[in-house]
């Protein structure tokens, strides 16, 4: 059954008149195949739709219960084409977005509040996830773009664009009140206890691994590792309980746990980036305006 949308708006005008030459006038059209239209409709429904007589016209109780469905797919296909624009323009649609522990501490907030407020009719879904699975989920176009820390491994970079967002440096989440670190508004690595070093699996996060192990070599200190996590919270948690230190992006100290002090490092750090990365063939209008948004923002 392929009812048209020609004969549904012939039959709420006839509908709402209630007279055949009325609605012919009001459609621009003569009285003879206005009826021809309404009489295949009813022949296609299998059901009369108005009572003709001499006293005029009335609906039927077929067409009284098609008279509101009518209505309401004429509204619906009234407004695909302001649908369609928007999709088309970006300002309507999904954008899936997956994000590193640390970028929620940094980049992420400001850049959904900005991003909503210009784009209030996307729908956003957010995925936290480890660099190395963010590049799985992008590489099978699973999410749209993904704000992780490089670097990009080669099998990558054929398929995946890169933007970088935030530089900074690494601090120091010690155990708060350790007596090294009385009163000094920075953290000498020399001098402090032997304590372990809770740090992220280099397999997760070679970029962060490398750029923390390197500022203790150039302290001169080989690190003993006490524990491995791959999120930033366990991290600075288990730094509360007083299993040891952790060197951290410095935005991680917005990260409030009671027992956790936070310095900077009176050692010279190298600084920790964190960038957008998407798939280079990705046409979507969304992920457009969020590229473009993110840029501007730069």
């Amino acid at each position: 059954m392929n009812i048209e949308l020609r004969q549904l708006r012939y039959f709420v005008t006839v509908a709402e008149e209630l007279h055949f030459g009325r609605a012919a006038k009001r459609l621009h059209m003569t009285q003879p195949p206005l009826s021809q239209t309404i009489l295949a409709l009813e022949d296609l429904l299998g059901a009369a739709l108005f009572d003709r007589n001499r006293r005029g016209v009335a609906l039927t109780a077929a067409g009284e219960a098609l008279l509101p469905e009518a209505r309401r797919l004429l509204a619906q296909a009234g407004e695909l084409p302001g649908l369609v624009k928007r999709a088309a323009s970006g300002t309507t649609g999904k954008l899936v977005l997956a994000f590193v522990s640390s970028a929620d501490y940094s980049v992420l907030p400001p850049s959904l509040r900005a991003y909503r407020a210009a784009f209030p009719q996307v729908q956003i879904t957010l995925q936290e996830a480890t660099s190395d699975l963010q590049l799985e989920e992008l590489l099978h176009g699973r999410v749209d773009a993904g704000l992780l820390i490089p670097p990009l491994p080669d099998k990558a970079k054929a398929d995946l664009d890169y933007l970088p967002v935030l530089n900074e440096p690494l601090i120091l989440a010690s155990p708060a009140s350790l007596p090294e670190l009385r009163g000094k508004p920075e953290a000498n690595l020399r001098t402090l206890p032997p304590l372990p070093l809770i740090i992220f699996p280099r397999a997760i996060s070679p970029g962060l691994y490398d750029a923390i192990l390197a500022v203790f070599r150039a302290a001169g200190i080989t690190p003993i590792i006490g524990q491995e996590a791959i999120q930033m919270q366990t991290i600075v948690s288990l730094v509360s309980a007083g299993m040891g230190i952790a060197l951290v992006p410095q935005s991680v100290s917005n990260l409030r746990r009671p027992g956790v002090e936070y310095r900077p490092l009176a050692q010279a750090t190298p600084l920790v980036e964190t960038g957008l990365a998407w798939r280079r063939d990705n046409t979507s209008p969304v992920l457009k305006g969020f590229l473009d948004l993110m840029r501007k923002r730069l």
